[in-house]
């Protein structure tokens, strides 16, 4: 086995965990205001269930735990968020393309977290914690 191969598994635990992190703490900002510098949104608009979100999903997909789950429902956030804030399914003007919208890290995320979806936890991992005691 070639050392790339042996760091693959290494690289996707570190990829999910700080995509992750980096969800929880957008959702960090929109919740619970860390490092915001204007009020959260009201509670139970849709902004509010985005922040939730990301705030549960992104460490659940951190830590590793209801993996797939959590990034399932992250990554159709992201596309939703990319969708309806971004893109706003406008055609004109190069609107559509994520250049112009600021949608890039949207995508990205929604991507991203499609892959975790279907990768699954990896080694480092609550969930493959819990898979190895379980044998």
């Amino acid at each position: 086995m070639s050392l790339f191969a042996r760091l693959e598994p290494i690289a996707f635990s570190a990829l999910r965990i700080v995509a992750g992190a980096a969800l929880f703490f957008h959702g960090a900002q929109k919740i619970l205001g860390w490092f915001a510098t204007r009020a959260g949104p009201a509670a139970w608009t849709q902004v509010w269930v985005g922040g939730m979100i990301e705030l549960v999903c992104g460490a659940l997909v951190a830590v590793g735990l209801f993996t797939r789950g959590a990034a399932f429902l992250a990554s159709g956030t992201m596309a939703v968020a990319y969708i309806q804030f971004h893109w706003k399914l406008q055609m004109t003007g190069g609107k559509f393309l994520p250049l112009v919208n600021q949608g890039e890290l949207a995508l990205i995320y929604c991507f991203l977290f499609l892959f975790v979806f279907a990768h699954g936890p990896g080694a480092a991992s609550v969930d493959g914690l819990r898979r190895r005691k379980s044998r």
